[in-house]
């Protein structure tokens, strides 16, 4: 045992911020520090992530857990590169597969984007297991590797390094455990102590809301969008958020290997509209950031420089970007029972059904099926015919597709021509600077 004094009593910070009291940069500081020692027990920070939850923290408070969650481990620099550095960090969705076809984009135009990314849990996919499909591709890269891959081609994704902000780990576990997962305070903490730890020159956040959303209140994704923005600037991080719509899924797949391949179209001047749209806008945010707010973004689509930046950078990693990306042996389609307006189609049950499907996983240490997921064969405020496909479920057991089935009980709609179509609104509502 150490004979260390400690500086403070946890007890005592719990009933300050409990009875909405303010912890100083001291108090907040030890807290940290205790708790990646192990001296302040998981449930005494429990108890103190649900005093947080409640009573909430000032924007000063905000600013030292960030900061001594960064203190808690390795910091990164990105200055040898020569070139600027921008990353963009999602709050997740069904269907969201931006980074895909946006880091290659960007990249494309010599800015590195050094997209520290993780893995799926519960309804809304990794960007490290969508890469995954392809065959060959790897996820841990050290260092050495990924400045190289920056160096030389500007754009990698790969898994944090366990060194980043190991406070944050032990904190968001527990969070998971504990019903505090909706807290601001500790959801802007943990994203942005990884993403200044991270070390790059200018951040864009994609702050989603809606039924498909972490947050589903337009009004709390703003909020939380602010809190980052605010962090992001209080370091020195050139940080913007925009605030897009997850009522609906984002683009026509759900899953992993049908991402890929939907992204890849991206990339090739196709792809669905709304992933267009969203994949342009981030990149204009990114290139704008690192000083490039004149870059014709559209064009570097349409010409295929992106689609030779993302070849160079998946095989750099290892991966085979002219290989088949798996296919389930299972499919099931549900067609039209009517012909109308298709007026509603909820994310969040689209993504708990991809889930079901093996898409997902239940448990950190779970692994997915790659193949498995949904297609979709319309978008909200399309015609269907009686009989048209609406949607495809792809598994590797069969057995599934009926769990999935009872997630979509409800969740589309066909309606008759000119009723209002339930999608929320336009995909990006706001822009937070």
């Amino acid at each position: 045992m150490s004979d260390t004094v400690e500086a403070f009593d946890a007890v005592d910070l719990i009933r300050t911020k409990r009875d909405r009291g303010e912890l100083s940069t001291e108090q907040i500081r030890w807290l940290i520090d205790a708790y990646t020692r192990g001296y302040v027990g998981d449930e005494q920070m429990a108890a103190m992530a649900m005093a947080i939850l409640l009573n909430g923290m000032e924007r000063r408070e905000i600013r030292d857990l960030t900061l001594a969650m960064i203190a808690s481990g390795e910091t990164m620099s990105f200055d040898t590169l020569g070139k600027p550095t921008v990353d963009k960090h999602s709050t997740g969705g069904v269907g969201d597969k931006i980074t895909l076809p946006l880091m290659p984009l960007v990249a494309s135009f010599g800015v590195a984007v050094p997209q520290l990314s993780g893995r799926g849990l519960g309804h809304t996919g990794g960007t490290l297991d969508k890469l995954e499909s392809i065959p060959g591709w790897r996820a841990e890269l050290s260092n050495e590797e990924m400045f190289e891959q920056l160096r030389v081609h500007s754009g990698v994704i790969c898994a944090a390094g366990a060194g980043l902000a190991p406070a944050d780990k032990r904190l968001y576990a527990l969070r998971d455990t504990t019903g505090t997962v909706e807290a601001i305070p500790l959801i802007a903490s943990s994203i942005m102590s990884k993403k200044i730890a991270e070390g790059t020159g200018a951040l864009v956040l994609d702050v989603k809301f809606g039924s498909g959303a972490f947050m589903q209140d337009i009004e709390k994704s703003r909020e939380l969008a602010r809190t980052m923005v605010d962090l992001g600037t209080d370091a020195g991080v050139t940080t913007t958020a925009l605030l897009t719509n997850m009522n609906v899924p984002l683009g026509l797949a759900i899953g992993n290997a049908n991402e890929v391949r939907e992204s890849v179209e991206v990339l090739a001047g196709g792809g669905p509209a709304d992933v267009v749209e969203l994949t342009i806008a981030l990149a204009r945010e990114m290139l704008a950031a690192a000083g490039q707010p004149d870059a014709d973004v559209e064009a570097a689509l349409a010409d295929g420089r992106a689609m030779d930046s993302w070849r160079a950078i998946i095989a750099a990693q290892g991966g085979d970007p002219d290989a088949a990306l798996p296919v389930a042996r299972e499919t099931h389609t549900v067609l039209a029972d009517r012909a109308g307006v298709l007026v509603e189609q909820q994310a969040l049950p689209f993504g708990i059904a991809a889930w079901r499907l093996g898409a997902g996983r239940a448990r950190k240490q779970d692994p997915v099926q790659h193949a498995a997921g949904i297609d979709l064969h319309a978008k909200p405020g399309d015609r269907v015919a009686e009989g048209q496909p609406l949607f495809t479920l792809s598994a590797d057991e069969p057995a599934r597709f009926a769990r999935a089935l009872d997630a979509l009980e409800g969740a589309y709609r066909i309606g008759d021509e000119g009723e209002a179509v339930q999608n929320g609104g336009p995909l990006i509502a706001d822009r937070i600077a």
